[in-house]
């Protein structure tokens, strides 16, 4: 078994930066993609960014320019760092991670969310 924990989540207002981290523990063999997601309020889940195994990187189209997707493979450790927030990124923030477990399995696990709200 795999277990996410997120943090960094919080209030912060337009303008402003936060920093979003997920760690992964339990039966790992290997971390493989990891990405952050998002999901506003009354709006379906969506990706933000994602990261692979050799440092690639994908970013939507809404947060290219000022998030960046980032990762420590001796920690198990996916970051997002957000800078010039706006309003419209206010949501739900879940981490991804496809795990390979030392059995050989590969499964996807999800963070349990945390909120970002950006607000005057």
């Amino acid at each position: 078994q795999v277990q996410l924990v997120e943090s960094g989540g919080g209030l912060v207002q337009p303008g402003g930066s936060l920093r979003l981290s997920c760690a992964a523990s339990g039966s790992i063999f290997r971390v493989n993609d990891m990405a952050w997601y998002r999901q506003p309020p009354g709006k379906e889940r969506e990706l933000g960014a994602l990261i692979t195994t050799g440092g690639s990187t994908i970013y939507a189209d809404s947060v290219k320019g000022r998030f960046t997707i980032s990762r420590d493979n001796a920690k198990n450790t996916v970051y997002l760092q957000m800078n010039s927030l706006k309003p419209e990124d206010t949501a739900v923030y879940y981490c991804n991670v496809v795990v390979t477990s030392p059995w050989g399995r590969s499964m996807n696990y999800w963070g349990q969310g945390t909120q970002v709200t950006v607000s005057s």
